[in-house]
């Protein structure tokens, strides 16, 4: 394997330009090496987790399945996509680490089961066969912030991954190496739930694909134009702020965190770990806190585009009805299926590397805002309506 394939997508340009510009740029969009691999975990039956009161559980374990895979990604000094889903994730690595990435995988999925009694399935399906079927998958990086950079994926590349590997068909790993050990530092979930900025009064979390025979980058882009009309520039509709943010202070909270990342109740881990909430509330208060929970807002992902859009938006009730408007006339033409939920705040889930710029947070609406979404999505598609 050759270098320049392993720092594919660390090699591509950040593009500082607007989303909706980006979308209709072709030539700012990359094919991913043949050689790479797609990677999907996903929950299995997390709408029911959901319904019985388990969504920050699994926003917890989708995030942990970022974090394994990453620790293992920024060993090898190599940058790579990947897209939080609320129940799960998705990844597009080289061949040089799919190995050591599903082992990984394979023992989080037996920790999140003896932990939680959550199912976490985790495959793989090669990107030559995602092209064998004639699906795309072409890539970019958008600056969506001073801090963050995130991929933009168009095709139906991972969208045809994802069946496969849900299918009845795929047979997943099933054997772990047990000298390996899983890596879950970074992994933190210090944030209470998130009440909506001042003047905002519910978070909404969105999900669209293209319909078929429409072009699926001039879709998204009315759809991202209608979103900038009604509720503003992205910063205007960022459900996350500083004044808002609460650390957590429940002992169930943060018995949660300890599980997934260590799998029982420590009593020496669970005294440093308080210890380090009382740290942290004390470091907030001083100046480098304050800046830190600044580029905390700045790193949260609250937009997702894997092949469809995902994002997490707050404003007003008028300003969603207004929305749910225009994306039901683009719906009524065929240009789009969406699934729109809303929450009345907002659940973040944490992996932080350091107090720097090696941070991100994964931001999801509240009572299992992507999950819903998703399910109200799955079912116009089954009904085609």
């Amino acid at each position: 394997m050759s270098a320049s394939t392993d720092h594919f997508f660390s090699g591509l340009s950040e593009n500082l330009i607007q989303l909706s510009e980006l979308l209709m740029r072709d030539d700012l969009f990359h094919r991913v090496p043949d050689d790479w691999h797609v990677i999907i975990t996903d929950i299995k039956n997390s709408t029911g987790a959901v319904a019985s009161g388990l969504h920050e559980t699994v926003n917890q374990v989708a995030t942990g399945s970022i974090v394994a895979v990453l620790n293992l990604v920024y060993k090898e000094n190599l940058t790579v996509p990947f897209f939080f889903g609320g129940d799960g994730a998705t990844f597009i690595v080289p061949l040089s680490i799919i190995d050591n990435a599903m082992q990984a995988l394979l023992l989080f999925k037996a920790d999140t089961f003896k932990n939680f009694g959550l199912e976490l399935r985790a495959g793989t399906i090669p990107v030559r066969e995602v092209y064998g079927h004639d699906e795309e998958l072409l890539i970019a990086k958008f600056k969506s912030s001073k801090t963050l950079s995130i991929p933009v994926v168009l095709g139906n590349g991972l969208s045809y991954a994802e069946k496969v590997i849900k299918g009845d068909n795929y047979t997943f790993f099933s054997q772990s190496s047990q000298e390996e050990e899983l890596d879950l530092t970074g992994m933190q979930c210090r944030w209470d739930k998130i009440d909506p900025p001042e003047d905002h009064y519910e978070v909404v979390t969105l999900l669209a694909i293209a319909g078929k025979g429409f072009k699926q980058s001039e879709v998204f882009k009315k759809v991202i134009l209608h979103i900038d009309d009604i509720y503003g520039a992205p910063e205007k509709r960022q459900p996350i702020s500083v004044s808002k943010l609460e650390l957590k202070t429940t002992f169930s909270r943060i018995e949660m965190e300890m599980r997934a990342r260590f799998g029982s109740i420590i009593i020496l881990k669970t005294i440093y770990t308080l210890f380090s909430f009382l740290l942290g509330y004390l470091y907030f208060k001083t100046q480098n806190g304050r800046d830190y929970l600044i580029r905390l807002v700045n790193m949260s992902d609250t937009l997702v585009i894997d092949g469809r859009i995902n994002t997490v938006i707050s404003g007003t009730e008028k300003q969603r009805l207004r929305l749910e408007k225009s994306l039901n006339k683009l719906e009524k033409l065929g240009e789009i299926k969406f699934g729109l939920y809303v929450s009345s705040k907002s659940v973040m889930s944490c992996y932080v590397r350091d107090l720097q710029d090696g941070h991100i947070h994964f931001v999801d609406g509240s009572e299992g805002g992507y999950t819903n979404a998703a399910g109200l999505l799955k079912k116009k598609l089954r009904n085609q309506i």
